[in-house]
């Protein structure tokens, strides 16, 4: 904690030296990659590899699937959030582990799973054709699932650590005075959450964004349909390197662009 001083401002408690060396190596395993990645770039063809119609198309792709992904990120996360931080039924531990697995897994599995699920020969995918000849796999609501199955856990954790950390203390009063579940999670547990939530949806938003393994196997590339701006970055490396180069670092600015205006904003709520 901060001491005051005599004139009873508060004074930094400082960093300890030891923690310096360690953290400039960190930031320049992340820095170091980025300034490589801009020494790669080739100016003078910049503005044709980035308007290019790939690119474009990619980029407007990525921005509304990475869209709705966080918006069903919230809808579907905040309350599952809620369920694993207050429930005391059982099972609860290991729903929480089954949740985290997109954390864990590796892009691709997700992506085999989702096929294997959602597929023409999955299980819940056949009776979707069946029944109502939808089938999901290779087209633009694949990209969304894909992204909101990586994403979601990164919202759902950032919300039952904020629920954990505020404690029921609030949720208990209400309740006694007589307040029904869905009044107290409406009037009280919303309210405690909303200073969390920018962080959560920032971290969904650029998770989603990035999302590359389990859309390409689950949701393929189809240019304006499922080629997002991560597998537009694949099939151009493929082809072209400095294009490549070029849509690999717009997602970086886009990404940085994300984080730098919405970050902010919920580390001021965090502190409200």
């Amino acid at each position: 904690m901060a001491s005051r001083n005599e004139r009873g401002g508060d004074v930094p408690a400082g960093v300890p030296k030891v923690l310096w060396l360690p953290s400039a190596v960190a930031l320049a395993l992340v820095v170091l990659p980025v300034v490589g990645l801009l020494a790669r770039i080739d100016l003078a063809r910049l503005p044709e590899q980035l308007g290019s119609p790939a690119s474009l198309n990619a980029l407007r792709l990525s921005l509304i699937t990475a869209t709705i992904s966080t918006a069903l990120c919230v809808v579907l996360g905040v309350p599952l959030a809620v369920v694993l931080a207050r429930s005391g039924a059982r099972g609860v531990r290991l729903l929480r582990a089954v949740v985290l697995l997109p954390l864990v897994l590796p892009p691709v599995v997700g992506g085999l799973a989702l096929l294997f699920l959602l597929g023409r020969n999955g299980f819940l995918g056949y009776v979707l054709d069946v029944l109502a000849g939808v089938r999901i796999p290779f087209t633009t609501s694949a990209v969304v699932i894909a992204q909101t199955f990586v994403a979601m856990p990164f919202l759902v954790v950032s919300m039952e650590g904020a629920l954990r950390a505020a404690g029921d203390r609030y949720e208990r009063v209400a309740a006694t005075l007589g307040a029904r579940p869905m009044t107290v999670f409406s009037r009280v547990t919303v309210p405690l959450l909303l200073p969390s939530l920018g962080s959560g949806v920032v971290l969904s938003f650029a998770r989603a964004l990035g999302e590359f393994g389990a859309t390409i196997t689950f949701a393929g590339s189809l240019e304006g349909v499922t080629r997002t701006l991560p597998v537009e970055v694949y099939r151009q490396a493929e082809a072209d390197l400095d294009s490549a180069v070029a849509v690999a670092l717009l997602l970086v600015v886009v990404a940085v662009v994300v984080i730098v205006v919405a970050r902010p904003r919920a580390l001021e709520g965090v502190r409200s």
